[in-house]
């Protein structure tokens, strides 16, 4: 017998009664309606699970002294910690873009990544080219445009035209399906990592910016597919936990690699500094279910100089 969903739909009253009945403490009820009303009932419990007994406890669901601003804060800090991780992985995408498109455009030519002899896996090549020669017809962007209207052989552009055309996930699988393995050093040396640990990053940076670019929840997410860690350099591999290579994987590796990307291309970024700012400033101080050693201020990337 099939199992039926039977959750009664619950005004913005019942919602807050209703949370007051397990035990949240809620003081201003007009805030409260404001928030459900704006962000929703269901977004917010993804943060107060952080607040609720384990599964199975007898009792009250949430624990004694919650708070709803407790709630709230706790989205707030997810909230600009996905801008921020936005915003250092624009430097690992930008630098990857171009990168790969100077690497293959000197290797093999303005269209020699047209070549399918240089992929590994030729399913993996297909399905790209089919996607990018959609995206080329269809495309607004004025270069992509003046390409169509002037040339017709290729009939896609030049290498440096489709790398800033492409989706971050779509420019990680062209990089990591190429077969010559000191081809992919050569595009990853620009950015301080070897490709052994940029391909695993690129595409689990592209996995956490999906996260960011749907607003869900990231501050205390597991990733089925964790980052490799790098053995050198030497600050680099102090500054990583270690201990935390499987999965899943929480966001602290993730960070201290995109850090060290950002220390090489872009040096005089505040990123990593703005980061450690505001992971201790974590409303519940839950660094740890963010991967956090504790010892994480002391480590080279993250010390305060």
């Amino acid at each position: 017998m099939g199992r039926t969903f039977n959750k009664p739909v619950l005004s913005i009253d019942q919602q807050i009664a209703h949370l007051r009945s397990h035990g949240m403490i809620i003081v201003d009820e007009a805030r409260a309606a404001y928030w459900i009303t704006h962000v929703s009932y269901y977004r917010l419990s993804a943060y107060w699970l952080a607040f609720e007994h384990p599964k199975g406890s007898t009792g009250s669901r949430f624990l004694p002294g919650t708070y709803f601003e407790q709630v709230t804060a706790l989205y707030d800090f997810d909230r600009d910690l996905r801008r921020l991780v936005m915003r250092g992985s624009e430097h690992v995408e930008v630098a990857l873009r171009g990168s790969w498109a100077y690497q293959l455009a000197h290797s093999s030519g303005p269209h020699g990544y047209l070549n399918q002899d240089l992929y590994r896996d030729q399913e993996e090549f297909s399905r790209g080219l089919r996607k990018l020669t959609n995206a080329v017809k269809t495309s607004a962007e004025t270069y992509i445009e003046h390409y169509r209207a002037t040339y017709d052989i290729p009939n896609l552009p030049a290498v440096w035209m489709v790398a800033e055309m492409m989706s971050f996930g779509q420019l990680s699988r062209w990089y990591s399906n190429l077969n010559d393995r000191a081809l992919r050093n050569r595009i990853s040396e620009p950015l301080g990592l070897p490709e052994t640990v940029l391909v695993p990053l690129v595409r689990h940076v592209t996995d956490i910016r999906n996260i960011c670019a749907h607003h869900g929840r990231l501050w205390n997410r597991g990733f089925l597919q964790p980052p490799k860690l790098a053995k050198k350099p030497d600050d680099l591999n102090k500054s990583l936990d270690l201990a935390a290579a499987q999965a899943p994987a929480k966001l602290y590796n993730a960070l201290t690699l995109i850090a060290h990307v950002i220390r090489t291309v872009a040096p005089a970024s505040t990123w990593a500094i703005d980061v450690a700012a505001l992971v201790e400033r974590h409303p519940t101080g839950g660094q740890v279910a963010m991967g956090f050693p504790a010892d994480w201020r002391t480590r080279p990337l993250w010390r305060s100089e």
